[in-house]
């Protein structure tokens, strides 16, 4: 099950009694423990009835017999065992003992007053073992892997609605834009924005570029795209800018190159038939963002980017053996670049 499937069940509490939530995200499977919480314990219940263990510190019997202990004034217990490293296949170096046995029981018969959260933050499991097939057949299995742009952009429409905002098309491609897929830092932003605009208001492309702080890979994102676009006074205007914000010419060089790199790696994997979603686990970046280089890609052939790759590790090379006045050298490599 997703991310956004099982939220919209813990809202409407439809809980179940035990959870497996798989994958790197560990701001969605918190998300969800935390709307688990909410929904299941009132306030004053939390100090007797919520429970957290770290697996690769305690047995997982420990949490096991933890679950099976009926609550304490209250109807409901929440029991956290996080890091279930025994479910993959790495070394587990930790020396502890765990009785699988008593956890497998426990699976065929959970308590109906516990919910039993179990979390395995890596990016496969090992299917071969037994428990791991057990846990597949008998809880609930929630796979908080990296979100999609289609997945991505139903999140952001949630977030939407939950602060009584409209957050337009043009608003969510410049999040994304500026933020890539960090759901916390999204998060943190439309709250943000949301107190700015109030209840009802309209979040859209101006007040996102207004109000959302850029970082330097960023702003090196969007000169390329105004050279991309044949806005090279644009793209000058960024790097000016850059320059008052007394940025290193040469680290401006090596996103240059990073950004040039990833245009090209993702032009020669769509155009081998790769996917958004598998070039993005190829080369490591978010597929939001192997989208929009896709489209940065289109402007430049092959041979083009790779002669931009070796300029820049040219203009790398003048700068630092004093060939050349960096600022003199990035300019000029700009109108290169805008040629």
């Amino acid at each position: 099950m997703s991310y956004i499937e099982t939220k919209r069940n813990i809202l409407k509490e439809k809980i179940a009694p035990v959870y497996l939530f798989i994958g790197e995200e560990r701001f969605l499977v918190d998300d969800l423990i935390h709307s688990i919480v909410a929904k299941t314990l009132t306030e004053d219940e939390l100090d007797f009835n919520l429970s957290t263990y770290e697996l690769k510190e305690t047995p997982v019997d420990v949490a096991v017999e933890d679950a099976q202990t009926l609550p304490f004034l209250g109807s409901k217990r929440v029991v956290i065992a996080k890091d279930a490293n025994f479910l993959t296949a790495q070394k587990d170096d930790s020396k502890i003992d765990h009785n699988f046995k008593l956890l497998e029981t426990y699976l065929q018969n959970p308590v109906q007053e516990t919910v039993f959260i179990l979390t395995a933050p890596y990016e496969k499991l090992d299917e071969r073992k037994k428990l791991v097939k057990l846990l597949r057949k008998e809880t609930e299995v929630v796979d908080t892997k990296e979100f999609d742009e289609k997945m991505l952009n139903e999140w952001l429409n949630e977030q939407a609605m939950s602060h009584s905002i409209e957050l337009t098309s043009g608003g969510k491609e410049k999040l994304i834009q500026l933020l890539g897929g960090n759901l916390l830092m999204l998060v943190n932003e439309i709250e943000k924005l949301s107190l700015y605009v109030g209840e009802h208001g309209t979040i859209d492309e101006t007040v996102v570029d207004q109000l959302v702080a850029k970082t330097v890979e960023q702003d090196v994102f969007m000169l390329i795209d105004h050279i991309v676009h044949k806005r090279i006074e644009k793209a000058l205007e960024i790097y000016f800018d850059l320059m008052r914000q007394k940025e290193d010419p040469i680290k401006l060089v090596a996103l240059l190159a990073r950004q040039v790199r990833i245009i090209y790696q993702v032009k020669e994997l769509l155009k081998r038939g790769y996917s958004q979603q598998q070039i993005a686990g190829q080369i490591k970046v978010h597929p939001y963002a192997v989208k929009l280089a896709g489209q940065q890609g289109k402007a430049f052939q092959e041979a083009t980017l790779f002669r931009l790759l070796e300029r820049l590790a040219e203009t790398d090379f003048h700068i630092k053996s004093g060939q050349v006045d960096k600022h003199l050298a990035i300019e000029l490599l700009l109108m290169e670049f805008h040629r």
